[in-house]
C-alpha cells in the first residue's frame, strides 16, 4: 500500500524552505515526486494557533451578547479561516455566508462585486466578519457600509492575515491571526492563485516556477465563470 508524506527542511524559521514530497512505498523505499522552494510564511502548527487565538478572543469578547452573533464568512477564502478558527469558540453562535468578489489572478481590481448576500437577518445581533486577509480595506470598507444598512448591532472583523502595507481604505480589525509587514503574494490554506492551492495546507510564497506550472494547468483546463 502506498502511502505519502511530505519532508521540509530549514535553516531556522522565516527563512525559504525547500519542500519535498515523496511516495513512500509499503518496504519504506521513498520515490521522489516532486521538489520546490517556496517561502514558508505559516506551517500548520503556526496556523492552528491562528485559529485558537481569534476564537478564543471572539469568545471572550462576546460572551455577554443578549443574541447570538453572526459569524459572517467571506467566501470563498476565508471558509478554511472559519472552520478551523470556529471549534474554539465556546459561545452560542449563528454561521452565515457572503461571497464578493475583487480579485483577478494575483491583483486586485479596486471594484467590489457582490455575488451572494448573506442569508439571515442581522438586525440586532453583532457581526464578525470572518476574513481571510485584510490587505487594501477596500472589500471590509465597501462590507461593513453595505452591512450596515441591516442595522446590525455592532460590526466587528475576524481576519487570518492582516497586511498593513497595502491599505488604501481605514478598517479597524477587531481579531487578527497574523499580521504581515510585507506585501506578498499568498497562496495555501485558503488562499488561491485562480481557484489553485486552497488546499494546500500551508501558507507560502509561491515561485516563479509554481507560477509557470499553475498557468500551464489553466490553460489546459480554463475556469469558465456563469454569465
Amino acid at each position: 500500500m502506498k502511502t505519502f508524506s511530505s519532508k521540509q527542511k530549514s535553516k531556522k524559521s522565516g527563512e525559504r524552505k525547500q519542500t519535498v514530497l515523496a511516495l513512500k512505498t509499503s518496504n519504506g523505499v521513498e520515490l521522489l515526486k516532486e521538489k520546490a522552494m517556496h517561502e514558508i510564511v505559516m506551517d500548520a502548527k503556526e496556523i492552528e494557533a491562528c485559529y485558537k487565538k481569534v476564537g478564543e478572543e471572539i469568545s471572550q469578547s462576546l460572551k455577554n451578547e443578549e443574541k447570538r452573533p453572526i459569524l459572517l464568512c467571506v467566501m470563498k477564502g476565508a471558509m478554511t479561516f472559519l472552520i478551523g478558527m470556529m471549534k474554539y469558540v465556546n459561545i452560542p453562535v449563528i454561521v452565515d455566508y457572503i461571497h464578493i468578489s475583487s480579485y483577478d489572478g494575483t491583483s486586485t481590481t479596486g471594484k467590489v462585486n457582490l455575488l451572494k448576500d448573506m442569508s439571515f437577518d442581522p438586525e440586532g445581533r453583532t457581526i464578525v466578519i470572518v476574513e481571510d486577509v485584510v490587505d487594501t480595506g477596500i472589500s471590509m470598507k465597501y462590507l461593513e457600509e453595505f452591512l450596515a444598512t441591516k442595522k446590525p448591532k455592532d460590526i466587528k472583523v475576524a481576519a487570518f492575515v492582516d497586511k498593513p502595507a497595502r491599505r488604501k481604505a481605514e478598517v479597524k480589525i477587531d481579531y487578527v491571526g497574523k499580521v504581515i509587514k510585507e506585501n506578498k503574494y499568498l497562496v495555501g490554506n485558503g488562499f488561491d492563485y485562480n481557484e489553485i492551492g486552497r488546499n494546500i495546507p500551508y501558507v507560502f510564497v509561491p515561485s516563479e516556477e509554481d507560477f509557470k506550472k499553475w498557468d500551464e494547468i489553466l490553460a489546459r483546463d480554463p475556469l469558465k465563470k456563469k454569465q
